[in-house]
């Protein structure tokens, strides 16, 4: 995982580290999903926030077969994070689940890096597509999505759950 020391412009050095979600980072995620997912209206059925796998994140990724959540530490304090997992029973497509940043942890590149890393592991895994789908109101995430090469889909992908959402890309890896 990548551990960097790097300074923003009006801020004092900061060290970034991503680890692989462990039991003890599973309630500061949680809290982090249901804020950032509250903060863009991403509230109840049809939203990640509500997957049942939001209160045990390191469970869920490390019991899923070619899965891997990623935990974003700003000086030691949890930020965010970032998930990869099959789609569905798709052997070939993997997708993106939860990029979530607190505000603290935005402006330091932490969700590329996490983008960086989550997608450096689909490759390893075998996938040969992501997909993930997202809000139009969150409009950095889609440009950071956009600036990797994901594209937008008319529509989500046959079996996607999370209604509420209503973009939709895909990535050829």
């Amino acid at each position: 995982m990548q551990d960097s020391l790097h300074s923003n412009a009006d801020r004092s050095p900061v060290n970034i580290q991503l680890v692989v979600a462990q039991p003890e980072f599973d309630q500061a995620i949680c809290h982090i999903i249901e804020t950032v997912g509250a903060e863009f209206g991403a509230v109840g059925e049809g939203f990640g926030p509500s997957d049942p796998e939001v209160k045990g994140m390191s469970q869920h990724y490390q019991l899923a077969l070619r899965g891997q959540y990623l935990v974003a530490l700003l000086n030691d304090q949890v930020v965010g994070g970032c998930g990869i997992a099959p789609f569905n029973d798709k052997q070939d497509i993997c997708e993106l689940r939860k990029l979530f940043l607190l505000p603290e942890g935005r402006g330091y590149g932490i969700g590329r890096q996490l983008l960086d890393e989550s997608i450096a592991f689909a490759r390893a895994q075998g996938f040969q597509q992501c997909y993930l789908d997202t809000k139009s109101n969150m409009t950095a995430a889609i440009a950071l999505y956009e600036s990797y090469g994901f594209k937008r889909l008319n529509q989500a992908l046959e079996g996607a759950v999370h209604c509420g959402c209503d973009i939709y890309m895909l990535l050829d890896l």
